[in-house]
């Protein structure tokens, strides 16, 4: 935490002068910025270094805004006046601006038009984080529009937005008298090794809907749309919003991106402990194992909760924590560890303002901790030894190798047919025909390569569990069921062997509760609804469950509120299920959750198909619909087996007449809005019926 009113100002500049010689020269240059820091008037100061940004030459303007802007923010960082939030905030904030303002003065040169239609920049990495640091690249996809280019009438589109990107990049990373801007890499764009710098945004819809990789997944947890036509990026980010935030678990992603992370600490050739060349970002217990931790775990949960959706490393720590994902001391420990890193990052660069994240040697170790403050290099390493250990310790937890599981399936059949005796089936054999027949590639869920590996992975823990069920018949045949129902298994098969408990629930459901199972045939994703660690609670009242349904809808439309609606009364009856057939509530509590659930899809439902009935035919003032609930729903006791009883009554003017484009009496009015809310409930849409 940093005191501004304790701020050693005096200090920090004979630091600067005496172990920065970039900083030392940035001040000399700028005389009228270090008599504004000297006296200690920090917000002066980046008041004065935002305005050298003025100039009417982008080229000129963004220089001598950088160079002040560095200078302010190291010595109020020093200083002790400037937060870590407040420095990275800042620098991000210039990187947009300057990624902007090179957008429009790439585009005004050639169409002398200031307006920048059509051309994205999305922000990645620390940028689309609000964390650069003093010396960072940027990482930045562009795209464009191919109808709403800003562009001479003569310049084809495509070669347009090719030649506003080469500009934009020679802009901000070409050297002159004045420094540099910013240095940038477009490699994270889609394709980057055949793709050009700028890619249309239908190419790029395509790409992140069908052919992205899982890294890439990652890398959009901190996108943002930063310059250039903001809201044409931020409707792009909507749109592949699912690709990146899924719904259903997908332990094979995740599983991708922890091969990465270990791929990654493989190929550091680094000291593995703090010591001269440790790269406090790419070393173990580092900077970039702090981010991908949080990242991981937002990928793995962030779907369903949407509270996990931040871009900050420090910010998703702290939701993770609070939603339960992860400890509040883990949190804590890596937020800290993080926090300081980066401290320490902006020391090594502030020297000489090279991206550099390696420690130095000798003299150049001590120059380096006495620029933060600290008596000599060794402090500085003993500091780092005890933060990366910890940081390493909680990272490692969560990229441990999984243990193999045997591959009991894939063995000779009088193999399996003695494994499967021994676990206790009568008629091993004809049970070992029906096991193998399953991977014969009849089944198009076990069927592709990878579906395969993932079956044999899990096969042996689901069949030694059914084994040991109450009828271990009926739940090979049930089982049977799923995946001859189902056209792709993987998700579930690495689902159910990451976590052992929900293999246990599935048995369960086969075995006790056929609809359960029927259920599941359907839509296997309902298993991952277990994941959550409030799933096995009862559901909150009618107006909380409303809430998670709105919640869930994945645009802002009809449609999507309807699928919305059936995801969350799915999820909610299938626990409410499992905790029937586990004892884990009480019978009653059950009945009347699902009576909540039911009277929340039906006002949601009523209330929604009103607003859209109303588009073309307005409302009636001083009337509106009413629902009667009776038998099981009015008395609050549904079963998953239970019909909704209802009847539809209205209040107001039998004679009124609604005031929409196509008016209607009241009674044809609410006879037709009634018919409606009744198919908004009952008409199958994307995610079936209701």
């Amino acid at each position: 935490m940093t005191d501004a009113a304790h701020a050693d100002w005096d200090s920090a500049l004979t630091r600067a002068r005496t172990h920065a010689p970039f900083l030392a020269r940035a001040l000399e240059r700028q005389p009228d910025l270090a008599a504004l820091l000297s006296a200690g008037d920090g917000n002066a100061a980046l008041a004065w270094a935002r305005a050298q940004g003025e100039h009417p030459d982008a080229e000129v303007a963004l220089r001598r805004e950088r160079l002040a802007l560095a200078a302010a923010l190291a010595v109020g960082d020093l200083a002790g006046a400037f937060a870590l939030t407040q420095v990275v905030g800042e620098l991000t904030a210039f990187a947009d601006r300057a990624l902007d303002r090179a957008i429009r003065t790439a585009i005004a040169e050639r169409t002398d038009s200031d307006t920048a239609d059509g051309f994205i920049a999305l922000a990645l990495g620390k940028q689309g984080a609000g964390e650069l640091n003093y010396s960072s690249d940027i990482d930045p996809i562009l795209l464009f529009d191919r109808n709403r280019l800003t562009r001479r009438a003569s310049d084809d589109p495509g070669e347009a937005a090719q030649r506003y990107a080469r500009r934009v990049v020679a802009l901000l990373s070409a050297s002159t008298a004045d420094g540099y801007v910013l240095r940038v890499d477009l490699r994270l764009r889609p394709a980057s090794e055949i793709s050009p710098l700028a890619v249309p945004v239908g190419s790029a819809m395509a790409h992140y809907q069908g052919a992205a990789l899982a890294w890439e997944r990652a890398a959009f947890v901190r996108a943002r749309a930063a310059a250039g036509d903001i809201a044409a990026g931020e409707n792009f980010l909507t749109a592949i919003r699912p690709f990146v935030w899924r719904a259903q678990l997908d332990f094979g992603a995740v599983e991708e991106i922890r091969a990465l992370t270990l791929r990654i600490r493989e190929s550091y050739e680094g000291p593995a402990d703090p010591g001269p060349g440790f790269d406090i970002k790419r070393g173990r217990g580092g900077i970039r194992e702090i981010e991908f931790y949080a990242q991981t775990h937002q990928l793995i949960h962030g779907g369903r909760d949407t509270s996990l959706r931040v871009r900050g490393t420090r910010a998703a720590l702290d939701a993770l924590a609070a939603a339960g994902w992860i400890s509040a001391s883990n949190a804590a420990t890596l937020g800290d560890a993080y926090d300081r890193l980066r401290m320490i990052e902006h020391r090594l660069q502030m020297v000489h303002d090279r991206q550099t994240h390696a420690l130095p040697e000798g003299a150049a170790l001590d120059n380096v901790a006495r620029l933060d403050g600290l008596a000599d290099g060794a402090a500085l390493i003993a500091e780092l030894t005890e933060i990366t250990a910890r940081s390493a310790r909680i990272y490692e937890e969560l990229i441990g190798a999984p243990e193999a599981a045997p591959v009991a399936v894939a063995m000779p059949t009088s193999a399996l047919t003695h494994q499967l005796g021994t676990w206790g089936f009568g008629e091993p054999d004809v049970v070992a025909e029906r096991i193998e027949s399953w991977r014969d590639g009849r089944h198009a869920a076990i069927r592709s390569p990878q579906a395969v590996e993932a079956w044999d992975r899990l096969a042996p823990a689901l069949i030694q569990a059914i084994a040991h069920s109450d009828d271990p018949m009926r739940a090979i045949t049930r089982w049977e069921r799923i995946i001859e129902n189902v056209p792709s298994a993987i998700t579930t098969f690495r689902l159910l062997d990451a976590r052992p408990d929900l293999l246990n629930r599935l048995v369960a459901a086969l075995t006790l509760a056929p609809a359960l199972s029927d259920e599941l045939a359907r839509k296997p994703e309902l298993l991952d609804t277990l994941i959550d660690r409030n799933a096995l609670d009862l559901p909150g009242d009618i107006a909380a469950i409303m809430a998670r349904m709105r919640g869930a809808a994945i645009r802002d439309d009809y449609e999507a509120l309807l699928d919305a609606i059936r995801v969350v009364t799915g999820e909610i009856r299938f626990a409410l299920g499992i905790q029937l057939i586990e004892g884990l509530a009480d019978p009653l509590d059950i009945a009347r959750a699902l009576s909540r659930t039911a009277e929340a899809a039906l006002n949601l439902a009523a209330e929604a198909t009103a607003q859209e009935f109303a588009i073309n035919h307005g409302r009636i003032a001083g009337s509106e619909l009413l629902i009667l609930g009776l038998g099981r729903l009015g008395g609050g006791a549904l079963t998953h087996a239970s019909d909704l009883d209802i009847v539809y009554l209205f209040t107001g003017d039998f004679a009124a007449q609604s005031d929409g484009p196509r008016p209607l009496g009241a009674t044809r009015y609410y006879n037709r809005l009634a018919s409606r809310v009744s198919a908004a409930l009952s008409v199958p849409t994307a995610q079936g019926a209701l």
